[in-house]
């Protein structure tokens, strides 16, 4: 995210018997002077809190509208204008709608500032009673005195810039969990988002697939990678599940003899993970997302796709299941804000302030920085391949984003971390403690999926929807 601070200021000059200047300490150049070095210490202090790639470019000031209007135009994502005085067509000027802008102004932490006054009715209503959309600005782009309420808003444009134009390939086709490829959802996200979506037939991936098992080269670079992985600390390899519960798999009682094939599962994911990896540098992208991944990949493979997605994710990419593009934008939204890896989950029915989230591609590096615990195991529901039961950490809060398959509202809350169950379910499984009103959740879910991630990012994702006109209805954060 590549910003510009600009101070905005006139020195205004005595004229006698009349009112000849507006609200403003910046009296003199020698104000003005101070007002530069003052925030120049303070987007520095700022810029070091940034947990995601954040850009600075020096301070520059604008006097009149000329100058105000080349700032505007230069080459950055958007303007951090600090109001401190100058006229209407000024702040006009420096606020190109086509970028995302903000206004930072003064009410005790140093001078004043003008547009600390008038920002509301002159700017932003244009001395009417309504908003009008000014430089694309909204009530929710002003900011009084708190750098940190500046910082969290440029998170979220962050998540807005990179969603924009994102390409991603989707094996065996774009999918809308709502009527399958007869959804709609493809086409909103290509419109809402602007999506690039790059579909790779599988009669495609049947010929990548074999050549790739064909390339003895790579084989066994990848079973090679396929061990170590497996001899990390915190991984351990479990025996098929065949017959039992997953909790009796859990307990230890599984064959023995099932685990090389167990290996043999794991080292052919990491040669199918190739696959993806050379599908994805040859679209310039590192999203991807595997349809019916729960039937026609698995005999090509001969394993399942659920390990590929967590290596990919925990890589730092962005990698789905169930090509799901009601939920899809949210995850690569939600992974731009956090600057963490995200995880496309199935909700189960909330009850009594709790809820069971689950499925087979967690990533293990949710925090972003170290690993959690991994069983690896087969996939659930096929008994087949090789899937991570992750322990999310217990205690973790979360965000979860609940998307509509109309793409006209979403919802979002805030969960935590309770125990990691063996159900008979999808293999990497939490029950969420539900920060905020559990029966209203229950009427109000909307869609199939849901998007999870370490940390709560709502007020992120909530201005970030406001600024491409989606419904936002968060049940965990307080007015």
């Amino acid at each position: 995210m590549r910003i510009q601070p600009v101070l905005a200021y006139q020195i205004y000059h005595y004229r006698d018997a009349t009112s000849w200047r507006g609200w403003s300490g910046l009296i003199t150049e020698q104000h003005a002077e101070e007002e530069r070095n003052r925030i120049k210490t303070e987007l520095a202090a700022m810029a070091e809190k940034a947990d995601f790639p954040l850009e600075l470019l020096p301070l520059v000031s604008a006097r009149n509208n000329e100058e105000a209007k080349d700032v505007a135009n230069a080459d950055h994502d958007g303007v951090l204008i600090f109001g401190a005085s100058g006229g209407t067509d000024l702040i006009i000027s420096l606020a190109n709608p086509e970028k995302h802008n903000l206004m930072f102004v003064r009410h005790r932490t140093g001078p004043a500032y003008l547009w600390y006054e008038i920002v509301h009715p002159r700017f932003l209503r244009r001395e009417q009673d309504a908003p009008q959309g000014t430089g694309g600005m909204s009530y929710s782009d002003v900011v009084v005195d708190d750098y940190d309420e500046v910082l969290w808003r440029l998170r979220a444009l962050h998540g807005l810039k990179n969603i924009r134009g994102k390409r991603i390939v989707c094996i065996g086709g774009a999918l809308g969990w709502d009527k399958g490829g007869n959804s709609g959802a493809m086409q909103r996200a290509r419109d809402l988002w602007g999506l690039d979506m790059i579909e790779v037939p599988y009669d495609e991936m049947k010929v990548r697939i074999n050549k790739a098992f064909d390339n003895k080269e790579l084989v066994a670079r990848c079973v090679a990678q396929s061990r170590e992985y497996l001899a990390q600390p915190g991984v351990t390899l479990m025996p098929r599940q065949e017959q039992l519960t997953t909790q009796e798999l859990v307990d230890g009682k599984g064959s023995k003899q099932t685990l090389e094939q167990m290996r043999d599962f794991t080292d052919r994911a990491f040669v199918l993970t190739e696959v993806f990896r050379e599908l994805m540098a040859e679209h310039d992208t590192d999203a991807i997302t595997v349809g019916h991944c729960m039937g026609a990949i698995i005999p090509m493979a001969q394993t399942t796709a659920c390990m590929c997605l967590t290596l990919i994710n925990d890589e730092g990419g962005l990698a789905f299941c169930e090509s799901d593009f009601v939920v899809i934008p949210s995850g690569i939204l939600l992974h731009y804000i956090s600057n963490k890896p995200v995880f496309l989950c199935n909700p189960t029915y909330p009850h009594n302030g709790m809820i069971t989230v689950a499925h087979c591609s967690a990533p293990r590096k949710m925090s972003g920085e170290h690993y959690d615990d991994v069983l690896i195991r087969t996939h659930f529901e096929s008994d087949y391949g090789a899937a991570p039961k992750v322990a999310l950490k217990q205690g973790q809060n979360m965000t979860a984003l609940v998307c509509d398959f109309a793409s006209e509202r979403w919802m979002g809350l805030e969960g935590v971390v309770l125990e990691n169950p063996a159900l008979d379910i999808c293999t990497t499984q939490s029950d969420l403690q539900i920060n905020g009103d559990c029966k209203r959740l229950a009427e109000e879910m909307r869609g199939f999926h849901w998007m999870t991630c370490y940390g709560n990012y709502l007020r992120e994702v909530g201005y970030a929807l406001e600024k491409v006109g989606v419904d936002w209805l968060d049940i965990s954060t307080k007015a």
